[in-house]
């Protein structure tokens, strides 16, 4: 009814970059149980199940949720209202300028304000919450409110997608490991070696680290790869103006004509190389189709007009009959045959 896990995958949205050690979206940014995120975040409502591991600051502009025995090496200043469950520890300070719900045990290192009410219980775990929020609305018939509510939570509708990190991944300055698959959209910054059973990169993005999967990678217009695409069993896919600055290994490769590869490629099955994908307004402006092959053919424009070359006046006067050649080829070529040296045939060839 409200669609698949999202958490089934790690997904990387538009415009997300990793700026010193911290993992900065416009979005909100939701983490499954038992992951290690050794940066900090940034970015709208933040969620982590249960036994996340932080190993920088918590910046929420919207709200944020951490479930029991979650562990934050930093502060954590929250733009909205707070949820912290039992035995949570905060390293640093935490601050919230609305409500704050904190559970038992919860130790905060530097102390803790917020603006709002503070709630001193047991805040029932994330998922909890949500599967009893929507059977009460089911119950009364809220199917319309019960959607709403689930596609507000997994952000099904939003214009600006979740950052989605699954259950158990390990994220770092130099990996990235989930045993899901892994995608990565337009325009990111990223650091680390990605591993995932599948990848799927946008276009103009950069990652600074190598790709690695057991299935499919695919990489898209104008990214760059600092390092090596590896697949065990899949496919790799590779777009127009996209750089590998590294090897590639796969099964087949797919690769653009106008891309490129710093490395080797070593393609146990099928290598191919594709034209690259033509449209018309990344054209030069002094070129133009002709019209009789408006694809492969191109004259270019001078003031306006076309540029045609000068007819000439007897084209069979350029022509020289062959029974008017002078060269004794014959001899000329027994010669060099003698003497071990082309270069007379070639003077012989120049001089007629």
């Amino acid at each position: 009814m409200f669609g698949g896990d999202p958490l089934e995958a790690l997904h990387l949205p538009d415009g997300t970059v990793v700026e010193e050690h911290d993992l900065v979206t416009d979005g909100d940014v939701l983490i499954g149980g038992q992951s290690v995120v050794e940066l900090g975040v940034r970015g709208g409502s933040v969620v982590a199940g249960e036994r996340v591991r932080f190993g920088g600051d918590i910046e929420a502009d919207g709200d944020c949720r951490l479930d029991m025995w979650c562990d934050v090496d930093g502060n954590v200043l929250v733009g909205e209202d707070a949820y912290l469950g039992e035995r949570v520890h905060v390293a640093g300070q935490l601050m919230v300028s609305g409500d704050l719900d904190i559970g038992d045990d919860v130790d905060i290192e530097r102390g803790f304000e917020a603006n709002g009410w503070i709630v001193i219980r047991n805040p029932m775990p994330t998922i909890v919450f949500l599967f009893i929020y929507l059977s009460q609305l089911l119950r009364l018939g809220e199917e319309e409110a019960a959607s709403e509510v689930a596609e507000a939570f997994l952000g099904g509708e939003h214009e600006l997608e979740p950052v989605t990190i699954p259950r158990g991944a390990r994220v770092s300055d130099d990996a990235w490991r989930v045993s899901m698959p892994a995608t990565i959209g337009d325009g990111c910054r990223l650091h680390g070696n990605f591993r995932a059973t599948d990848i799927e990169v946008g276009g103009d993005t950069e990652i600074f680290g190598s790709l690695r999967a057991r299935g499919d990678v695919r990489i898209g217009r104008g990214t760059v790869v600092h390092g090596d695409v590896t697949t065990r069993e899949g496919d790799v896919t590779i777009h127009d103006d996209a750089h590998v600055r590294g090897d590639i290994a796969c099964e087949n490769c797919a690769l653009s004509e106008r891309a490129e590869v710093d490395g080797s490629i070593r393609s146990r099955g099928a290598l191919t190389i594709t034209e690259a994908s033509i449209e018309w307004d990344e054209l030069p402006s002094a070129f133009v189709p002709t019209e009789t092959d408006p694809v492969s053919a191109f004259v270019p424009i001078a003031d306006s007009d076309r540029f045609e070359p000068e007819p000439i006046a007897d084209p069979t006067s350029a022509v020289v009959p062959i029974e008017e050649a002078s060269v004794d080829w014959d001899a000329v070529a027994d010669r060099a045959t003698r003497n071990g040296d082309v270069s007379e045939l070639i003077a012989e060839a120049e001089d007629s």
